[in-house]
Formats: structure tokens, C-alpha cells, sequence
């Protein structure tokens, strides 16, 4: 229906997508379409809505806030004047993890410190048990990001209504024009019969449409929605090219500013699985959500043949064969449903909804309905329970297809501009992120480390927004512009764009003359200066210790003008400076600023550093190198092992109580700041390296109970190379490849680079071919990390590497094994046992070592399987 009407492109048919998950004659409740728009346009939607409906029949959904455990500690705590300090420790003990709310009393259970809290101070516990009973509480009223009703009369006729206290709605231009909200939430309103339907912003569309129009002004091409490439399908030759080139950028793991992939965890999923096709895309989006990540791996394994591919009952093939015999979308369920146990695909629809909401009525009726109908149709009894317990531990998490593929369309879209047509499309995503100075930092540093230049701001060149423009050399880069420095602000911006036209200010006297500085005022002018968008007037230093002069000549002039005191030759005549008196001879004669100093101006008004970066001399090493960075990073990432690297701002050397040195640090990377807490046996061995301004690679645990994030340092390196530290993408040593291994990978690029100490070959290393003796070796397989055991002595790891065919593929995974070898620093050895065709090589690295340790063994374990990691004495 919805691609009848031209509301998506997507075809239903292609893609298998069911009519019946839309609507069906079971379901009562109206069908649900989510329509997103440019985010800088969705008010439009929301005026023509009213206009089209009468503003008496629209209005917005009302929320309602309720006391989560902190803010209920937090309440509470201001109610029984408890000192803030000790409410707020006790508020940060709480986890707070999106989209999973731990309860305050599981949380005086479970976490240790709350729970020595509750039960060792009277009037901690009177806080905990007052709250307990507040949790859940209604706090206040807010407004619906999206949702909008709509009625066939005025909606007093069907419920009450509700005025929010500040006037409009919370989306902007467009909810003010509604100003009412309705006082049922969401499921009542359309328990009710009301029609409710999402205008969601999506700033991604706001991205691709300024992109297209930069692509159509520098390169002539147009493209729209409609007509950017995302399937091999419809392409020819150079197209289908083209989207590989596009699929193959996505498998190296450069998804910065690529809709749905930007995270550190997507970006490590996509490289693992190497998409070639926008099905693929489909199923990752569908699988990364908690629940069905853990089928990741088993995905990925059956997509290149590394796992046997099973099916129930072969009439499970034709259903699963698109996603490897894994149930990832709601569709699945109903179509084994329907074609398995002869249910009609509404019926089916309600059985998956049923089993979703884990109704256990309701499943028991279904499971039976299964076992009875499957012989029938021949499936045995034993084989529809099979299959129906995969369908309930899937029905959970199943992901709607429909929902997917269209977003995929956006990733598949995103991924073709920025391979093909890069500084268009990292200017549009600059413009639109231009007020979000954190972003801001990554892009621009995601810009630099594709070789495109991101020019400062300047007085005579930037723009509103950011601009695309020729360089010296004939080079083109992006200009910075002004409205993305902070407390300029779009009033100043056109004052002065409207000033300079098109006449470049001449110097100092001139600006000050043609723009009027009362508009602009002192804070925006000062963080221009501070910027160096008037450098070329002079240093900052100068420029700000004369910016009183400024703003007062400026004022004169403008003031003259506005009084009509005019010269014959057309200039305000109440004020005029000579040669000898113009506010750029009379510049003070003070030092320039140090380079640090204007980093630091640079990095708070604009988010970045603009004129240089401490990291620039690593900046290539930073992506393939770096897990986390320092705003990405969530209590949801508690407890993970992470790599980070940044610039050494501060550092404290501490005494712990038993007469140990340990400190706390600060490094800065390319979005921000990140505390390091640095132990006594990490800080004796890196003391030396904890320097300002030094960029350090740093690896470790993150903390973020506290929601401050930390990471606990584990080690330390100033060697921040792709082969000396991080995130399993060293080389491997000097050994005697065999052909498949010297082979240049996908993307063209050439054989890794060796290690300048790469030792000589070992005997039992030398051939990896025909001449090497079988290997079978018989140790116990490592146990999993909740029940790890180190040996007391120093071991050896045999890591078995299974070859899939691919050797571009096993040359990938072979380097990201090694990496995560020996970034773990250790006195233990470890050998690769390398697998094909039923025969066994072993290749030993002598002058390579790791620890073995329960981190490691987990994420070796989940790169390879459990029982691929093997120990046995050194």
C-alpha cells in the first residue's frame, strides 16, 4: 500500500515483505507507518496538517515523566535535607544504562557499596526505603517527540486537552503552530479510535539533500532519493563497480557520518562481516540489537562458509536461506507459520505478536497448534517443537523487515555518496552538525585522515555554513563556517555577510567601518578573534587587546550614519582616522599566543583544533587503532576492555594508603576529554610517558558506574602504530607466506608491512605448505572467562585458525589475531595452528610474546570460538 502510494520506494515484492504484518483482518488497531522527513523541514508537515485538518482537530501527545531510581534518590534526598554530596554519591551507585533501568531495591541488593550504605546507616536507609516508594511515580508532563492525532471533529469531543506551560510543543517552529497536547498518553489515545501518526525529523535526509545539491553545483550530476545507487540489481557494469567500491569502504570500518553504522561496536561488526550487498546491510541492522547480537558471529561464519548451514526441516530452506538458516526477521516467523502449519498469515501475525509479549496462555495454544498441525504437513511433532522453540526465542527480538530495509536503503545511500563523492558529502555533514561541537571534532578529524583539508574560519572566505573551496594548489577543501563557532550565532553571521558582499574586507579600519559592531557585539567579535577568522588583521593577541577600540570606532561610524552625517563623497564624517591613527598601525606591540594557548581557544569555540592537532603526527594510525572515543562512550560500556588515544592534558601522582605511587590523568583525544586512572603496577612501568601534550596510546578497563567515564589503565605506549598496540590490526611477522597470504587484499591495497625486528623464521614456521608435518594437538580448551584459571607458570596458547577459502579474507583475520596476541604484554608464548582441508600446521613466534588472561581468551573466543583457544604449559 505504502509503495502503491509513492510513501516508500521500496518494493515490497523484491524485498518479501508481507502485506499482512501492515494490516491484516485480526488486527484491530490502526496500521503503523513511520514517516520521517529532513529535520530542518518538518515543521512544513505539521503545517500543512493543521491547515488541512483545522488546528481544533490536531494536536500533540502528551508524555509523561516518571522518577527513575536516581532522580527518586535524588527528590527524596532534597526533601529530607540530606547534604548533596552524599545524595549524589549515592545516586551515581545506581546503574543507569539506556533502556535497561535497574530498579532501586535490585540495586540495594546487587550493587555492594549501596547495599553497605543501606544497612549501615539509619538515615541512608530512611533515603532508600522513602524512595523505593516514590520510584515510578509520575514526576511531570512533556510533549511526544514525533506523535500527532488527528480526529475526524474536534478532539474535545473525545478527550481532554491539555495547554503545555511554555507555549508550544518541544519540535520547533512547526508543533508551535499546534499548542495543545492531549491529556491521555499514546495507547489511550488509540485505544480510543484516535488516529495517531509519527512525523519523525531524521537529519540524515537533511544530510543527503545538501549533498546532492553540492554533488549537482561541483560535479554536475543529480541525484535525488530516488536515484542514488544502492542495488546491484539495477546497475550496470561501472554502477555495480561503483556500489562495490562503496560495500568495500564499509568493510574496512569507515562508517563515520554512514546512517546506522557509526557506532565503535557496528563499526567492529561490519568489518567482521565484509558486506557485498545491500541484503546484507538489511540483516546487520536487524541483528545489532540486544538479544540477536549473539548470532553475529554464527551469521558471519555461514555467510563464508566456516559453519555447516542447518535447517529443521528442508521447508525451513526457501524462508531462511536469505539470512543462513538464522530466524533475524518477523516476516520469517510468519511465513514458517503459514507454509509449515497451514496458518493464515493474519493468524500468524497474531501468534508472533502473541509469542513477542511471551503470553504464556497464548504460547501454550500455538505450541500445541504446531505439534498437531506439523504432521499433518509433515513436519513430525519432535521437529514443529524444534522449530517452535526457535520461533519464541526469536519472536523476542525478531526485527521487522520492512522497518530495516528502508533504513538500509539510507545506509546502502550514505555509504555510496561519502565513497564517491566525499567532500561533498562531509560538508553537508559538517553544515548539519555544525551547532554539535563534539561531532564537529570527529568529522573533522574523519576529513583530515581521508585527505581532505578543512580550512579555518576566515573574515573574507567562510560562509554561513560550510563551503567548498578551491585551494592555492588547485586542490579543493572545505572552509569552515562562521555559524559554527560558538556564541557567534546566525545574527552576527548575516550582519557581517551582508557587509562584505561581494568586496573582501581590506584591512582592520575597513571591517570596522563596513560592518556594524553594535550588531555583532563583543562576545561573538571576541570568539572570531580567538578563532583567527581575523588573522589576517593581525595576531589574536593584538586583535583582542585592541577590541574595545574596535567596538568603539565601529559604533561611532554607524551611529554618524544613522544620523544622516554624511560627506559630500558619501562617508560618515563625524569620525575619521589618518594613516598614522588607523586601528591597524596602532596595533600593541605584544607577543603572539602560544600554540597551546589558541589549541585550546580553537577547541572550545569550534570544537576541534582548527590550525593543528597534538594528533596530527598519528592521525592515519587513530581509526584503525582506536576502540572507544571519550563522547562515545556510555554506561553501557561498563567493564569493557578498550584502546583510546589522546593527548596528556593533566596528570596528578598519588600515594595509595599502603605507601604505593599510582596517578590520575586526563588525555584529550579527538572528541574530548576521558580521566585515566593509572595503577601502581601500570604506573611503574609508564611513569616516563605521562607528559602534556604527549599523545600516549593508552589500554585498559572503562569505568563508568558514575556515570563520568573513566578507563583504568592496564598499559601504556607513546608507539601508537597500527602493529605495536591496538584493536587487532598488526601485522604479522616475517614469516614465509604461502601464495594465498602475499596476495593484495579487496581493496587494492598491497601487502601489510612487516615488523622491523621480524625474527628469522622458525624451523616448524618455515613452510605453511606441503612440506610442513601435520599437527594435532590434545590440550584442554580454555575455560570461559567467568571461570578462568591462569596456570601459575608461564604458558604457550595454540590459537586454531581455520582457513575459509578467501584468502584476502584469512590474510584479515590472520593480522587481527596477532594483533590481539600481542597487544596483551606478557611473558607467555603462543603459536597459530593453522587449518585446511583436514590438515593441521603449527607456526611458532619466538620472539613474539602475550598474557594470557581472561580478557584475551574472551575475545579470542569470540573471534574464533570457545574451542579454537587452547592452553598447554610454555
Amino acid at each position: 500500500m505504502a509503495y502503491s502510494l509513492g510513501v516508500t520506494n521500496l518494493d515490497p515484492l523484491r524485498n518479501k515483505l508481507l502485506f499482512e504484518r501492515f494490516l491484516n483482518p485480526g488486527r484491530v488497531t490502526m496500521p503503523d507507518i513511520d514517516l520521517d522527513y529532513p529535520d530542518d523541514r518538518r515543521h512544513e508537515m505539521i503545517e500543512y496538517t493543521v491547515q488541512k485538518y483545522g488546528s481544533e482537530q490536531v494536536a500533540q501527545i502528551i508524555t509523561f515523566g516518571t522518577l527513575g531510581a536516581r532522580a527518586a534518590v535524588r527528590d527524596v534526598g532534597r526533601a529530607l535535607d540530606i547534604p548533596q554530596p552524599e545524595v549524589d554519591r549515592l545516586a551515581r551507585m545506581i546503574p543507569n544504562i539506556p533502556g535497561k533501568p535497574m530498579p532501586l531495591a535490585e540495586a540495594v541488593a546487587d550493587i555492594p557499596d549501596l547495599k553497605a550504605a543501606y544497612e549501615g546507616e539509619a538515615h541512608i536507609r530512611n533515603l532508600l526505603e522513602t524512595a523505593m516508594k516514590v520510584e515510578g511515580v509520575t514526576r511531570h508532563a512533556s510533549t511526544h517527540a514525533a506523535g500527532v492525532i488527528i480526529g475526524d471533529k474536534p478532539l474535545v469531543e473525545y478527550l481532554p486537552l491539555h495547554r503545555p506551560t511554555k507555549g508550544g510543543g518541544s519540535g520547533g517552529t512547526g508543533d508551535d503552530l499546534i499548542g495543545v497536547t492531549t491529556q491521555f498518553d499514546m495507547e489511550t489515545c488509540e485505544s480510543i479510535g484516535l488516529l495517531k501518526v509519527d512525523f519523525l525529523g531524521l537529519s540524515t535526509l537533511t544530510i543527503m539533500r545538501k549533498a546532492c545539491n553540492l554533488i549537482e553545483q561541483h560535479d554536475g550530476v543529480k541525484y535525488t532519493l530516488d536515484t542514488i545507487p544502492y542495488l546491484h540489481d539495477n546497475a550496470d557494469a561501472a554502477g555495480q563497480r561503483k556500489l562495490d567500491e562503496a560495500f568495500a569502504m564499509l568493510g574496512r570500518g569507515e562508517v563515520v557520518g554512514v546512517f546506522q553504522l557509526e557506532g565503535g561496536g557496528m563499526r567492529r561488526t561490519v568489518m567482521e562481516l565484509k558486506p557485498k550487498r545491500f541484503e546484507h546491510i538489511i540483516a546487520v541492522i536487524s541483528l545489532y540489537r540486544p538479544g540477536p547480537m549473539e548470532q553475529i558471529p554464527h551469521y558471519i561464519a555461514r555467510m563464508y562458509g566456516q559453519e555447516k548451514i542447518t535447517y529443521h526441516h528442508p521447508a525451513l530452506e526457501p524462508i531462511l536461506a536469505e539470512t543462513f538458516g538464522i530466524i533475524v526477521y518477523q516476516e520469517q516467523i510468519m511465513q514458517i507459520a503459514s507454509e509449515l502449519f497451514g496458518y493464515e498469515l493474519g493468524e500468524a501475525d497474531l501468534m508472533r505478536r502473541a509469542v513477542s509479549k511471551k503470553k504464556k496462555e497464548a504460547l501454550m495454544e500455538h505450541k500445541q497448534r504446531f505439534i498437531e498441525r506439523g504432521p499433518e504437513r509433515g513436519v513430525s511433532a519432535d521437529i514443529a517443537e524444534m522449530i517452535f522453540d526457535d520461533i519464541e526465542f526469536f519472536a523476542r527480538y525478531g526485527f521487522n523487515k520492512a522497518h530495516a530495509a528502508d533504513y538500509a536503503v539510507i545506509t546502502c545511500q550514505t555509504a555510496y555518496l561519502k565513497c564517491h563523492y566525499p567532500i561533498e558529502y562531509m560538508t553537508a555533514l559538517l553544515t548539519v552538525e555544525q551547532h554539535n561541537t563534539e561531532k564537529i571534532g570527529l568529522l573533522v578529524a574523519e576529513c583530515r585522515r581521508m585527505g581532505i583539508e578543512v580550512a579555518p574560519p576566515d573574515i573574507n572566505a567562510s560562509a554561513r555554513d560550510f563551503t567548498i573551496e578551491a585551494g592555492p594548489d588547485g586542490k579543493r577543501c572545505i572552509r569552515f563556517g562562521l555559524e559554527a563557532i560558538k556564541n557567534v550565532g546566525g545574527g552576527p553571521v548575516e550582519t557581517i555577510l551582508q557587509a562584505r558582499g561581494d568586496r573582501p574586507f581590506t584591512d582592520l579600519d575597513d571591517f570596522c567601518r563596513r560592518v556594524d559592531l553594535r550588531q555583532v557585539q563583543r562576545r561573538a567579535l571576541e570568539c572570531l578573534i580567538k578563532v583567527g577568522a581575523l588573522e589576517q588583521f593581525g595576531n589574536r593577541v593584538q586583535l583582542l587587546a585592541v577590541i574595545e577600540r574596535m567596538l568603539g570606532f565601529s559604533a561611532s561610524i554607524h551611529r554618524a550614519r544613522d544620523v544622516g552625517q554624511m560627506s559630500l563623497f558619501g562617508e560618515a564624517t563625524g569620525v575619521h582616522l589618518n594613516a598614522e591613527d588607523s586601528l591597524l598601525s596602532n596595533l600593541p606591540e605584544v607577543e603572539a599566543p602560544n600554540q597551546r594557548e589558541v589549541l585550546n581557544w580553537e577547541k572550545e569555540l569550534v570544537g576541534v583544533y582548527v590550525t593543528a592537532h597534538p594528533l596530527d603526527s598519528v592521525m592515519s594510525e587513530i581509526p584503525d587503532v582506536v576502540t572507544h572515543y571519550a563522547t562515545q562512550v556510555t554506561e553501557s560500556d561498563n567493564g569493557k576492555i578498550a584502546t583510546m588515544v589522546g593527548v596528556v592534558t593533566y596528570v596528578r601522582p598519588h600515594v595509595t594508603k599502603s605507601g604505593k605511587a599510582m596517578a590520575f590523568a586526563t588525555i584529550e583525544d579527538l572528541t574530548g576529554p576521558v580521566e585515566v586512572v593509572i595503577f601502581p603496577r601500570a604506573w611503574e612501568s609508564t611513569r616516563d610517558l605521562w607528559v602534556a601534550d604527549t599523545p600516549v596510546l593508552v589500554r585498559g578497563k572503562l569505568d563508568v558506574k558514575d556515570g563520568i567515564p573513566k578507563i583504568l589503565c592496564d598499559s601504556a605506549t607513546t608507539e601508537i602504530k597500527v602493529n605495536g598496540a591496538a584493536a587487532g590490526f598488526a601485522s604479522l611477522p616475517d614469516l614465509e607466506p604461502p601464495d594465498w597470504f602475499s596476495e593484495p587484499d579487496d581493496n587494492g591495497d598491497d601487502a601489510p608491512q612487516v615488523y622491523d625486528d621480524a625474527p628469522e623464521p622458525p624451523p616448524e614456521a618455515s613452510q605453511l605448505a606441503e612440506a610442513a608435518a601435520p599437527y594435532t594437538p590434545e590440550p584442554a580448551a580454555a575455560p570461559p572467562p567467568e571461570a578462568f584459571e591462569r596456570p601459575a607458570d608461564a604458558c604457550r596458547m595454540l590459537v586454531v585458525f581455520r582457513r575459509t577459502g578467501d584468502p584476502a579474507r584469512d590474510k584479515r583475520r590472520l593480522k587481527r589475531i596477532h594483533g590481539l596476541l600481542t597487544r596483551y604484554p606478557g611473558a607467555d608464548r603462543f603459536s597459530l595452528i593453522v587449518e585446511d582441508e583436514g590438515r593441521r600446521v603449527r607456526v611458532d613466534f619466538p620472539n613474539h610474546t602475550t598474557h594470557y588472561c581472561a580478557e584475551l581468551a574472551s575475545e579470542l573466543g569470540s573471534l574464533l570460538g570457545a574451542e579454537a583457544v587452547q592452553v598447554v604449559d610454555g
